[in-house]
């Protein structure tokens, strides 16, 4: 056989509408203990433990399959709620697919509970601390009470005063970087049910100059997205705070909030 494998993308708890689905081709559902799983049989000779480990290392093969992997997800999201599972799970058999469902089915159906009716937003905030150290005297009273004072100093004194207001002004920038991280991060949680604070990224990963200093996930409510992008919105267009910049990206299956556990698993 060369398709003998069962890649999983999904599970869903009601019947899943096709017209909806960007890739279908292949794609079907089996109806296991109640609950709707999206699979796909693919070949070992792509997909086998493997050959799979081999292929992640093509960026292109895997820019395809995941970008496929999520577009599939977030099609059936359009009419149902699902419980999205990692790019590459596979099951040699649907023997071990129906075991698996059945071992989990309690943890899987409380999951359904819980996400049903929300979205997954993920929010990054950057800053550019050019900028921001551009105006910080108009932000930090130490800073600009050190200018005053070179201002006011002869040159070697003022030599000094400068030596010391370089570390100032990191220190400051640090400080306020935390202050309007912190400060994004509670009106966004506000308005959410759930949040996950993920690792910050470095500059090699996200291919920007600014630096990151917020990286997370929030679970919005269906009835509160709305005023979710407004809240965004309005932090954009604040005055004074062009050294942020908010990338907001939603709704994405709900990765970050799904537990799942065996049943009889505390």
């Amino acid at each position: 056989m060369t398709s003998d494998l069962i890649y999983v993308y999904c599970i869903s708890d009601s019947a899943c509408e096709t017209d909806s689905i960007t890739d279908t081709e292949g794609l079907k559902f089996l109806l296991i203990d109640g609950f709707y799983v999206s699979v796909k049989y693919v070949p070992e000779s792509e997909f086998s433990e493997e050959n799979f480990k081999r292929n992640l290392s093509d960026l292109q093969w895997l820019e395809t399959n995941a970008r496929a992997h999520i577009n599939v997800i977030t099609s059936i999201m359009e009419s149902n709620t699902v419980i999205p599972f990692k790019f590459g799970t596979l099951f040699a058999a649907e023997a071990g697919l129906r075991k698996f469902v059945s071992d989990y089915s309690d943890s899987l159906a409380e999951n359904f509970e819980r996400i049903r009716g929300k979205e997954e937003w993920a929010v990054k905030i950057y800053c550019n601390r050019k900028m921001l150290g551009d105006k910080i005297d108009e932000l930090s009273e130490e800073a600009a009470s050190l200018e005053e004072q070179i201002m006011a100093s002869s040159p070697g004194k003022a030599f000094l005063l400068k030596r010391k207001k370089t570390e100032v002004v990191e220190n400051e920038l640090n400080r306020l970087c935390q202050k309007y991280g912190q400060q994004y991060f509670e009106a966004f949680n506000n308005l959410s049910d759930a949040t996950r604070l993920n690792n910050l990224l470095p500059k090699e990963f996200t291919g920007r100059e600014d630096t990151m200093i917020l990286n997370s996930a929030f679970f919005v409510s269906k009835n509160r997205v709305t005023a979710f992008k407004t809240a965004v919105d309005m932090i954009r267009n604040e005055d004074g705070n062009s050294s942020f910049f908010i990338e907001t990206t939603g709704p994405w299956p709900p990765f970050s909030f799904i537990s799942i556990k065996e049943k009889g698993a505390g």
